[in-house]
């Protein structure tokens, strides 16, 4: 006489079991969608640096691709900067902003003269890409941070400012 052989169960995960892992996953993911979006928005100083970074990027591709002289203007008392045409360009670009709240100019070095006191003062991209030669030292509360803007190659250079 033969013995029956129970059946044999396929293996694999319960739909209660995939469930419960995934409303586990969802949870952590939601935790930190707050820390995601915050490290995401720029405030105070990172915004004042990515939108003077931004500006001198712009102001260079201009001048190169059209082939003129652009000029970034700078309102050390209004704690603001602009490129010729000012407003947002069309392509969403940053070309003109105003410092935060919080966030001042503490230098403004152009071609080796102090403009910090100045109102307005002017920064030139040239179309070979040349630029005048710019330092300026933003700080705000405990930072302190240099944008460097080399004549030779008219691009900014973050760096921190040496005490």
């Amino acid at each position: 006489m033969k013995t029956a052989v129970p059946p044999t169960s396929p293996r694999g995960f319960t739909l209660i079991e995939i469930m419960v892992v995934v409303a586990i996953m969802g949870l952590i993911m939601a935790m930190g969608v707050p820390s995601v979006l915050a490290s995401l928005k720029k405030e105070g100083m990172r915004k004042a640096i990515d939108d003077l970074q931004e500006v001198c990027f712009q102001a260079r591709a201009q001048a190169i691709m059209q082939n003129r002289r652009v000029t970034v203007t700078f309102h050390p008392l209004d704690r603001s900067f602009s490129t010729d045409g000012g407003g947002a360009g069309s392509s969403g670009m940053v070309t003109s902003s105003v410092l935060p709240d919080g966030v001042f100019f503490d230098m403004l070095y152009i071609n080796l003269m102090d403009f910090g006191a100045s109102d307005p003062a002017w920064v030139h991209f040239f179309p070979d890409g040349t630029s005048d030669e710019m330092t300026v030292v933003l700080h705000a509360k405990d930072q302190w941070k240099k944008i460097t803007l080399e004549y030779s190659t008219g691009i900014p250079i973050l760096s921190d400012v040496d005490k």
